[in-house]
């Protein structure tokens, strides 16, 4: 309580590309160890790097989606440090010149934790970016008791490093920001950003500072966080141990700690000043790349953001805010419900439909929206029965059950073999809603004296004496047209 806690990421998402930075190499995930290599992603002399076009392309896209601006010139460097993942010894990144400039990212409510949501309030945050640059990933390490494994296939693969201002003051804003980062990332392709396959992972700055006090505390790094989750841990870890020293008076020094996930706490890794503890220089081997025309050539690839789409599905569709926030999370729900929507009239029961009960099949089963066994138009289909009321929303949940088991059939037919089909014939409900009109004159005589609940039991009895078959729209319809005028 009395410290300000500063926040900042630098997120590391692989572009995804099918061949590495500076060589040739497939980018491909699973593959042998060091099956995916060759002179240049080795290190080995003599060889000498080759831009990717594409990730170049890409990460400007990525740039656009942020509101960054993209300079005119950008240029290469020299990262140099010993470790066993670089075989060069130094790593080709971008310091003075990087591709992107400034930007921000805006958390809305479902980026927080599902246990803060409700906490939210207000307008929403906007989280500054710094800069984006491109560089290459490095080796994946694996450590055991007496040795390491080293797997160059990772070695080379483009990687975009996002680097934001540190305006984040809370771990769940941490948390909000990786995943409104993520959401666009993956929305206009530039990487699957799955952090358990590695190709998203970050760094977290933070330092606490009396309150009141202006200059920043001194900032400490933490490292090996795979998983957002983490992110939160270790950061009410350290909020909390940096605190603690605070007030014991020790003075915080700038340094890097790792993560250890099992023990639930940071270690002390190095202390570290600067940039220039990596000696950046010039890359000599690599030209400066002109922006201008990369620039207007990707324009059209910018895809509509999620926030744009949600805005946008709330106007077209009359659905509510967080329907849409459900909707818009994952680009392939919102093309599959935009795919649906042609032929369902009913564009906010479709969402119902879509959150309810697809959705929670495909949550039950573990299965993502593209491996949903129901077309689009299938499932557009059958809520179109029930919203003409050709079916009951029970009866369509029976039909829904079946497509599901077998995508081949059609909606109707189901409905059809099942006997579910309504009948919305006025003379057929008709003497169904004499008939219970009939028997029940208590009933009536209190609908009639003012409680029109007893409407919906009346539909009942209807209900029954069709077993479901007539259409309870219109029979609510006639009855109050019969009983109340």
């Amino acid at each position: 309580m009395n410290y300000l806690v500063t926040i900042g990421l630098e997120v590391h998402c692989q572009v995804k590309t099918q061949t590495k930075m500076f060589c040739s190499c497939p980018t491909s995930f699973g593959d042998e160890p060091n099956s995916n290599t060759c002179p240049v992603c080795m290190g080995l002399p003599g060889a000498l790097p080759v831009l990717n076009k594409r990730a170049i392309e890409k990460t400007i896209v990525a740039g656009m989606m942020l509101g960054c601006t993209t300079p005119t010139i950008s240029k290469w460097d020299r990262k140099n440090y010993f470790y066993p993942d670089m075989p060069k010894n130094y790593q080709i990144s971008q310091l003075h010149a990087p591709l992107c400039d400034a930007g921000s990212v805006t958390l809305d409510v479902l980026h927080y934790p599902k246990d803060v949501q409700k906490q939210i309030k207000g307008e929403p945050r906007v989280i500054r970016l710094d800069h984006i640059h491109l560089e290459e990933d490095v080796a994946k390490s694996t450590h055991a008791e007496k040795r390491s494994l080293i797997d160059f296939n990772r070695a080379g693969t483009p990687l975009m490093e996002i680097v934001s201002m540190p305006d984040m003051e809370t771990p769940e804003e941490a948390v909000a920001y990786l995943n409104a980062l993520r959401q666009i990332l993956v929305y206009g392709n530039i990487s699957d950003a799955d952090m358990e396959k590695g190709q998203m992972r970050c760094d977290v700055n933070v330092s606490l500072r009396p309150k009141g006090q202006q200059e920043l505390g001194a900032k400490i790094e933490l490292k090996n966080l795979n998983s957002i989750s983490a992110v939160r841990r270790s950061l009410y870890y350290e909020i909390e141990r940096q605190a603690e020293e605070l007030d014991m008076g020790i003075e915080q020094v700038q340094s890097t700690r790792r993560w250890d996930d099992d023990l639930g706490e940071t270690q002390l890794m190095r202390t570290k000043e600067d940039a220039h503890d990596y000696r950046y220089f010039p890359d000599p081997d690599l030209p400066p790349v002109e922006t201008t025309a990369l620039v207007e050539s990707v324009k059209h690839e910018v895809p509509e953001l999620p926030a744009a789409k949600r805005e946008r599905f709330v106007e077209q569709f009359g659905m509510t805010d967080y329907d849409a926030a459900v909707l818009t999370a994952e680009r392939p729900l919102a093309d599959y419900f935009e795919a649906a929507a042609k032929g369902c009239k009913s564009g906010k029961k479709l969402a119902n439909w879509v959150i309810n009960e697809l959705l929670g099949r495909i949550n039950a089963e573990d299965l993502t929206i593209d491996q949903c066994p129901v077309t689009p138009e299938k499932f557009a289909a059958l809520v179109a029965m029930i919203d003409e009321g050709k079916v009951s929303n029970n009866q369509g949940k029976e039909v829904f059950t079946v497509l599901w088991d077998a995508p081949g059939q059609e909606p109707a037919a189901i409905a059809k073999e099942k006997g579910f089909e309504q009948v919305s014939d006025t003379g057929a409900i008709e003497a169904l809603v004499d008939e219970a009109i009939n028997a029940n004159p208590d009933k009536v005589a209190e609908i009639q004296g003012g409680n029109e609940k007893l409407v919906n039991w009346i539909t009942g009895q209807v209900m029954k004496a069709s077993k479901g078959k007539a259409n309870p729209q219109v029979v609510t319809g006639m009855i109050r047209e019969k009983l109340l005028g």
